[in-house]
């Protein structure tokens, strides 16, 4: 591994991490950094998401005891048992659609401007959320996530599955989604996180069987050093999202995206930045 693209991989684990669980898009983020930095064959698209496992192990480890508690119940807490199954409705509509439409979609929006588009579209709706929330509060019916049905975390997956436009935003489309369906902002960024969980390591597994043809074992270095800065700089920005929330609204990322993403239209359309596909 050179210099250079050891300096790449970090570059790319800190995108990740710092923005897998803000509302602003890691896949958007990634596609623009990968295409800034030439790093956009084959390997670095099974990169970007193997790197998920890094930011996703920074959750882990923040939940650590909850984690523990709901897996040591799984055969005899009623409590955990709810859990794990909510979390399991709530991850089947991206997986199916994922499975149907993935490929289709990775061809045609996994570019720059489609990218750029869907981050402005994503932060004018999240202005609108919370502006309407600010009018007129939504009835919070849920107060943390242990109270959640089964429905609840259907409407949150299907939520979810619309991150697969890249640009969306995961954590977003969630978050978004299940403070529309009578959540909390706290239980729905929890709840975000969790789902996080099966998400993103699932996606790797099958993204790592799927592409094990264009790896080797002279990438473990690489694919190492992105998972490590995608851990550090998630766990960062986890400790301090949870804090954040307690006293402020998601509106300051809604305008981030929509600056944002005009000024990569911008940049593309007047060729101030030559975006690679």
């Amino acid at each position: 591994m050179t210099l250079a693209l050891a300096l790449k991989a970090i570059i790319m684990g800190l995108v990740e991490g710092f923005t897998e669980f803000l509302p602003i898009s890691s896949t958007g983020h990634l596609i623009l950094a990968g295409s800034l930095l030439d790093f956009t064959d084959e390997k670095a698209k099974v990169f970007e998401i193997v790197i998920q496992a890094g930011a996703i192990m920074a959750v882990c480890w923040e939940y650590r005891v909850r984690i523990a508690s709901v897996m040591s119940g799984l055969t005899s807490d009623p409590k955990a048992q709810k859990f794990m199954l909510n979390l399991i409705v709530a991850f089947l509509p991206l997986a199916l659609l994922g499975l149907l439409l993935g490929k289709m979609i990775k061809s045609a929006l996994f570019k720059p401007v489609p990218v750029a588009l869907a981050f402005i579209i994503g932060g004018i709706i999240i202005l609108w959320v919370e502006r309407r929330n600010k009018l007129n509060p939504p009835v919070v019916r849920v107060e943390t996530v242990d109270d959640m049905t089964l429905l609840d975390a259907f409407k949150v997956g299907c939520a979810q599955a619309v991150a697969l436009i890249p640009g969306t935003s995961r954590s977003g489309a969630t978050i978004i989604g299940a403070m529309m369906f009578g959540l909390p902002r706290k239980a729905a960024t929890e709840f975000s996180f969790f789902l996080a969980i099966p998400t993103l390591l699932l996606a790797t597994v099958y993204s790592l069987i799927k592409e094990r043809d264009v790896l080797s074992m002279a990438d473990v270095p690489m694919f190492g050093i992105g998972s490590i800065a995608a851990f550090i700089s998630a766990f960062l920005c986890v400790r301090w999202l949870l804090r954040y929330i307690s006293t402020h609204d998601f509106t300051v990322f809604a305008w981030y995206r929509i600056v944002f993403g005009i000024v990569v239209l911008a940049s593309s359309h007047y060729g101030w930045v030559v975006w690679a596909e």
